[in-house]
């Protein structure tokens, strides 16, 4: 997973659950000594000794922050219906239910327990608070800048040259092949995109030509992860862009923009709010 694509609630969640897992090791009660004996020898029980509590409080806890941070990396899995933030989520809130009335119901609640009932409140409140508030929401490292791509022989890529993609040669858009960027043929010079096309397409009509398209490919950053749907309108999603991550905007779709991904594939970015230019 890219830990870049990871937000500041996944950040929240992360450190309580290692909090949880810290707590497990500690005492859940406390020993009442009689004055004249030595307790030191005595050892108070901690949740590895107590299957119910490390099950039901620490362990669903950690299980469930364990799903919120993966449902983020994998959102199109469910389990009995929901998504795998969705579960993990009802886990903490369990956890956090059980840790309370289990403190409440001891008679001497040890560093363990104590620190565990904390932890269970960090960790619910991360993970169902964070689609909710637009500071978790945001970005837990922030975006690198993208680098230039040097040519296979030393030199710097020209303009058209794959965009950032070693050895990809792309035309811009509106130039003919074999002609520089925004170079028009001169009078009396044959046209060298037309030179090996039919005779029907030669005779085309005085003053006709074509529209130069005046979109200019850019690279671009999402501030959260945000689905890529196909370019044939399908209504499932082709692929997840990622924060942290740089994509090439191809095309103007409407309010929308085509965006390819690292690996080439294509798509529509629906909701472009909030994109970072590179």
């Amino acid at each position: 997973m890219n830990i870049r694509s990871l937000t500041r609630g996944d950040g929240v969640v992360i450190g309580a659950a290692v909090v949880l897992f810290i707590a497990s090791f500690l005492d859940l009660a406390g020993i009442d000594c009689p004055a004249g004996l030595n307790c030191s020898s005595f050892d108070a029980p901690n949740a590895w000794d107590a299957l119910g509590v490390l099950m039901s409080v620490f362990l669903a806890g950690i299980i469930g922050a364990v799903l919120v941070v993966v449902g983020r990396a994998m959102p199109s899995r469910k389990v009995v219906g929901l998504d795998l933030g969705q579960f993990g989520a009802a886990f903490c809130v369990f956890a956090l239910w059980t840790a309370f009335w289990t403190i409440i119901d001891a008679s001497d609640a040890g560093t363990g327990l104590i620190l565990g009932l904390l932890a269970t409140i960090v960790l619910a409140g991360g993970a169902v608070a964070t689609p909710l508030v637009p500071a978790l929401k945001a970005p837990l490292m922030g975006a690198p800048r993208p680098q230039a791509v040097q040519s296979p022989y030393g030199g710097q890529p020209q303009p058209g040259q794959g965009y950032g993609y070693p050895g990809a040669q792309q035309q811009p858009y509106g130039a003919q092949p074999g002609q520089p960027y925004g170079a028009q043929p001169q009078p009396g010079q044959p046209d060298p995109a037309m030179a090996h096309a039919p005779q029907s397409q030669q005779q085309a009509p005085q003053g006709s030509s074509a529209p130069a398209g005046d979109f200019t490919p850019f690279w671009f950053a999402v501030p959260v992860a945000r689905p890529l749907y196909g370019e044939d309108g399908s209504p499932g999603p082709i692929a997840e862009l990622a924060p942290g991550t740089w994509y090439l905007a191809v095309e103007q779709r409407g309010p929308g923009l085509i965006a390819q991904t690292q690996d080439g594939r294509r798509g529509v970015l629906q909701d472009t709010t909030g994109i970072q230019r590179g």
